[in-house]
């Protein structure tokens, strides 16, 4: 298909409006017109599925394996073969975009939803919507915050009734719910702009207040901050702890594997997550119900007994939810699988200027810390090397992108990992994006499990 698309020489229009995000020049973003043929067919790929090339896509575009990836997981969940309905489908994401209130994905999917379907009334609120679909919402609610929360209690409550969901379209909500709010994460962290024909959308509209905001904030960023040639040297060192780490073999008991996870989660509560709260639109805000539940410190939890620590050797992606996303809702299992080890293993061997290096432990420590702030212990792993390799803007900026991502500053943004390139972050939060999916899978997932037994 792709070769054919080539040899009738279609292309891409180029868009007037606003470069893909606020956080990237524009000048470092890959230009739609990139002679890279793997990505060019890939954004062409994109355009034909969505009659846009969506922002969101353009920056993903640093990472065509990834993008192909994500592309056709994204286009089987909410185009292909599956058990829910399509208005459904486009409708569940407006809800899970809503509880981050990531009016960017919401309008995209109010435009698809109508499309394919849907009944405009819906659009006024969650006040005109089946009661299907309403019975969703409490579970949509706590895997945006408090994936923890999650019971087989919930999914019992969807099975029952008159007008019930069966397993399979359960599956099918779940991957969806978990999709957008990771991607909402992925939008905030990567600063996404409005596409042109949304609201603050073109070039042609003066710019507004919070745009003047955002460069003044981004002017004056560094204050405090690391310098450039700190920023080349923290690389340095990051370099030397990852070196450290692959030298000393240590081999800790698991006594000591446990307290060094638990010191992480602790060390968890200090962080400074992002300050600046959005006030939710009227447009937003009718897509939600209890605005004020929020993410809560795993480590705030409560009675340790009530909600245990989620130990992964004990229901883990590779053995138990792999194989239950297929058997409910085929291909689906696969198509994550790919995404996420597209996402955890991706690696060009660099870091900022540096070439031939090993990222593995640098990436296995993100990966980790998202899904120890989410309370899942990895046994194996050993949480002195999240210490060890992340420094504390990291570590905020993690947090933030992950569990607040609506307060997600270009600030926020400047700071954490200075001196490595733009398309490094985007990484970084690429593996936010599957890391935080993932999680709250392996919550709703063994939820389901424990349902069905």
């Amino acid at each position: 298909m792709r070769q054919n698309m080539k040899e009738r020489g279609l292309k891409i229009p180029r868009r007037v409006g606003r470069g893909p995000s606020r956080f990237i020049p524009e000048n470092e973003i890959v230009p739609v017109d990139t002679d890279d043929e793997e990505t060019q067919m890939l954004f062409v790929d994109a355009f034909l599925q969505n009659n846009r090339l969506e922002h969101i896509v353009q920056v993903m575009g640093y990472h065509p394996k990834y993008l192909d990836s994500f592309l056709k997981t994204q286009q089987y969940i909410l185009r292909g073969d599956g058990p829910l309905p399509y208005d459904y489908r486009h409708y569940i994401a407006i809800m899970a975009s809503a509880r981050h209130q990531c009016s960017y994905l919401i309008n995209l999917h109010k435009t698809e939803f109508l499309l394919c379907g849907g009944e405009e009334t819906w659009l006024k609120g969650l006040d005109h919507i089946p009661q299907k679909l309403r019975d969703l919402y409490e579970i949509i609610k706590i895997l945006a915050h408090r994936p923890w929360l999650i019971s087989k209690n919930h999914i019992e409550k969807l099975t029952r009734g008159n007008d019930n969901w069966s397993l399979a379209e359960v599956m099918h909500a779940l991957i969806i719910i978990a999709h957008f709010h990771a991607m909402c994460s992925f939008v905030y962290g990567c600063g996404i702009h409005p596409e042109i024909d949304e609201e603050n959308g073109h070039t042609f509209r003066p710019s507004s207040s919070s745009d003047s905001e955002d460069n003044h904030s981004s002017s004056n960023s560094h204050s405090g901050s690391p310098t450039s040639t700190d920023a080349a040297a923290g690389i340095e060192a990051l370099m030397e702890r990852m070196k450290q780490l692959n030298e000393t073999g240590e081999e800790p008991t698991q006594e000591e594997m446990l307290a060094r996870f638990q010191k992480v989660e602790s060390q968890s509560l200090e962080l400074e997550a992002g300050k600046s709260q959005l006030s939710p639109k009227a447009s937003i805000l009718c897509y939600v119900e209890d605005p004020s539940f929020g993410y809560e410190d795993f480590a705030m939890r409560g009675a340790v007994q009530e909600i245990p620590t989620f130990r992964a050797q004990d229901f883990s992606w590779e053995d138990q939810g792999y194989s239950l996303a297929n058997r409910l809702y085929s291909d689906i299992g696969t198509l994550l699988d790919d995404k996420f080890n597209t996402a955890y293993n991706l690696t060009y061997f660099t870091m900022g200027p540096n070439t031939d290096v090993d990222t593995s432990s640098f990436r296995r420590a993100i990966w980790n810390y998202i899904h120890c702030m989410y309370g899942i212990r990895h046994d194996d792993y050993n949480y002195g090397e999240v210490n060890h390799l992340l420094e504390r803007y990291l570590k905020s900026y993690v947090k933030t992108v992950t569990c607040y991502p609506e307060r997600v500053s270009k600030k926020d943004y400047d700071n954490f990992m200075r001196g490595f390139k733009h398309s490094e972050k985007v990484h970084v939060n690429l593996m936010l994006l599957e890391a935080k999916m993932q999680a709250e899978l392996l919550y709703s997932l063994r939820a389901l499990t424990r349902y069905m037994t």
